[in-house]
């Protein structure tokens, strides 16, 4: 009696499970094409100053160090109001708040067309970091409401495919803007690539305001029965411990060696994400719009890596793991860009593993914050974390152009990265603490 009650009581939760990845598809296809496309714009937004740089620095008479210097301080914007915006889309919720987010910065990156001198480009590029505060980790925050841990793997990764997609499909039409819009209208190309790049996002804030919601009880497309369940199993994965405020959240063990693991993390991005077009160019490389193809190697690899290692790691539950191999794998890259950097094909190559590794890395590192910490503790502790990656994007690009001015070449400088790249592996193996250890197959 006792094996035909326990036979029909997995039977009844068979369907349970079922019945979860269903409504986790539904909310999945009602949420993340949305989400995927203003976050592919967000991350264009970054990169464009990367293939502006020669038109830009010709017009405006700029040496490589005040490149990075202008490059950096978009951080610098971004940095210093990201955890107050994060607080912020926490009371008045992230349909709002992120469709605020979208118009400013749309806004500002359109204006950089108005641009004119060196200290306008400064002032502009921090606007901009300023505006932008607290998108993407507004976001990831938003992911941990609809989603349970045991799919988020999967979820981040789709988010960030959309910055691979923005290297992908951004380099080259970036590269067909600089190279066929030039004079048109009599603007120059390089205000006409941040032009479409801010427009857009105006129009993007706007649908997110009417088409997002902000919590589950208010998704009219599921039924009461799909809401109780994907709240109940987002109830279940949430770490037992860790901080509910953002005090608290300062406070677990673990949480700023996340922050110094995402600083690194970020400062081999931004060494991707802003040099990659240059390094192309000086293996000998000159019609833009060949360089626009040949920058979206790294981010076609990485793109392809990130929806592997997400179905894998959700699949095992070895985030660490994960995350580890990818970063070996990042300097490996920097490592092989350096020795290559006069071989076009190899320095192809090189990229190719790089971006593979780094962006890759992304999305398999925001699967590890949520398992220490919840509430606000997740709103502001998310933003504090991933503001103290952005320093690595004041750091890289300020680095990299001084090395180069300094030394007429860049390899010195991927060298470094490649170090600390490395050195971000070791800590994520062996140094973070027991607590994530025993959350992280939950």
């Amino acid at each position: 009696m006792q094996s035909h009650t326990t036979l029909a009581a997995r039977n009844a939760a068979a369907p349970a499970v079922l019945d979860e990845a269903t409504v986790v598809r539904k909310a999945a296809w009602r949420i993340m094409p949305l989400i995927m496309i203003c976050y592919l714009f967000a991350f264009f937004d970054r990169i464009n100053i990367s293939f502006a740089k020669f038109q830009l620095q010709g017009d405006l008479g700029l040496s490589d160090t005040a490149y990075g210097l202008g490059a950096s301080l978009f951080v610098v914007g971004y940095v210093l109001f990201e955890v107050p915006s994060n607080m912020f889309l926490y009371k008045v919720g992230a349909r709002r708040w992120i469709a605020r987010i979208m118009i400013s910065w749309g806004l500002a990156t359109t204006a950089m067309v108005f641009v004119s001198s060196e200290w306008q480009f400064y002032c502009l590029r921090f606007i901009i970091g300023a505006m932008e505060a607290g998108f993407a980790p507004g976001v990831l925050y938003y992911l941990t409401l609809w989603f349970p841990t045991t799919f988020r793997g999967r979820i981040t990764s789709m988010l960030f495919l959309a910055s691979a997609f923005a290297g992908l499909f951004g380099a080259p039409v970036s590269g067909l803007i600089l190279g066929h819009m030039e004079g048109v209208a009599g603007m120059r190309g390089w205000h006409w690539l941040f032009m479409l790049g801010g427009l857009p996002c105006i129009a993007l804030g706007l649908v997110v305001l009417s088409q997002l919601k902000d919590r589950i009880e208010d998704a009219g497309w599921l039924s009461s029965d799909e809401k109780a369940l994907l709240r109940s199993r987002i109830e279940q994965s949430a770490p037992q411990q860790g901080g509910h405020s953002l005090l608290s959240a300062i406070k677990t063990p673990g949480f700023l060696t996340l922050g110094l693991v995402y600083f690194l993390i970020q400062v081999a991005s931004y060494g991707l994400n802003f040099w990659a077009p240059h390094l192309i160019r000086s293996a000998g490389t000159q019609n833009p719009t060949i360089i626009g193809l040949l920058t979206a190697v790294p981010y076609i690899c990485g793109a392809i890596c990130m929806v592997v290692v997400g179905r894998m790691s959700d699949a095992s539950g070895e985030r660490r793991k994960f995350v580890t191999g990818l970063l070996v794998l990042a300097a490996l890259g920097f490592f092989s860009a350096g020795i290559f950097d006069k071989q076009t094909g190899l320095l192809i190559v090189a990229l190719g593993v790089l971006g593979a590794g780094v962006v890759a890395a992304i999305p398999a590192f925001w699967a590890l914050p949520p398992k220490l910490v919840t509430g606000a503790g997740a709103a502001g502790g998310i933003a504090l974390i991933n503001t103290l990656g952005q320093l690595g994007g004041i750091v890289s690009p300020v680095m990299v152009g001084r090395v180069r001015d300094l030394t007429g070449s860049t390899t010195p400088a991927l060298y470094v990265i490649g170090g600390s790249t490395l050195l971000c592996a070791l800590i994520v193996m062996y140094g973070l603490p027991q607590q994530l250890r025993e959350n992280e197959k939950k």
